[in-house]
């Protein structure tokens, strides 16, 4: 290739990058660092991408909802600036993912993602606090789980995908194995509290208890063989 081709190609790289085309940089960053850059940040621009009924029950304070799982999302990010930061998370990270990488096709080239979604958030201790209960306490669920047979824990949400894979084999299970297994699903959602002081910050996430005590624990997908294998 002779040098005068050399430095046109050069010459474009340098121009695309200082214009915002081939330059990108997109982080995922855990909820500490997120945390401390939002604060940085002047007028930092906060996307919750999950549904409206997550985002009212609660958020990170200053955000604004644009349902990644809604028809108008590239509509909702218009209002957004572009050559500034954006910061966007969602539960757990699998729709901030997403959201995340149409941002950059929309020409967003500095957006921060918050690893494991508000459920991380909620576990690091950042949420504001809150003396509203949300579902089953703390109190109830040690006795659910203190029984002469195993007791098998599973929280889920209906928007996990991996969930949805794991939810028809489990609920078959819960009627299988009802004489020597109490299989109890709790549905993270509907129990917030339990969720943040059990310190549970990934989805699905199983607990095997013997006689109150925690022998097994998973958090992640699970096929039905390793866990038919776990718990028997």
């Amino acid at each position: 290739m002779k040098f005068s081709s050399i430095f046109v190609l050069i010459i474009s790289f340098a121009f695309l990058s200082c214009n915002g085309q081939a330059s990108k940089e997109s982080q995922t960053i855990d909820a500490k660092v997120f945390s401390e850059k939002i604060a940085a940040t002047p007028n930092p621009q906060i996307l919750d991408v999950r549904t409206p009924a997550e985002f009212s029950s609660d958020h990170i304070d200053k955000a604004v909802n644009v349902d990644w799982l809604g028809d108008s999302f590239v509509a909702g990010t218009e209002k957004l600036d572009k050559t500034k930061p954006v910061f966007v998370y969602c539960k757990s990270g699998g729709r901030s993912q997403s959201a995340v990488e149409k941002l950059e096709e929309l020409g967003f080239t500095n957006v921060y993602q918050l690893q494991g979604g508000i459920l991380k958030w909620d576990a690091a201790g950042l949420s504001k606090p809150s003396n509203k209960i949300t579902g089953m306490t703390l109190q109830d669920y040690n006795k659910s789980v203190d029984s002469d047979k195993k007791v098998l824990v599973s929280f889920y949400a209906e928007w996990c995908a991996p969930c949805k894979k794991m939810t028809p084999y489990i609920t078959k299970m819960q009627t299988e194995l009802a004489d020597s297994v109490t299989i109890i699903r709790l549905d993270a959602d509907k129990n917030k509290t339990l969720m943040t002081e059990m310190k549970i910050s990934e989805l699905p996430t199983l607990l095997l208890y013997e006689k109150a005590a925690v022998k097994w624990r998973k958090s992640g997908f699970i096929s039905e063989e390793e866990l038919r294998k776990q718990i028997q």
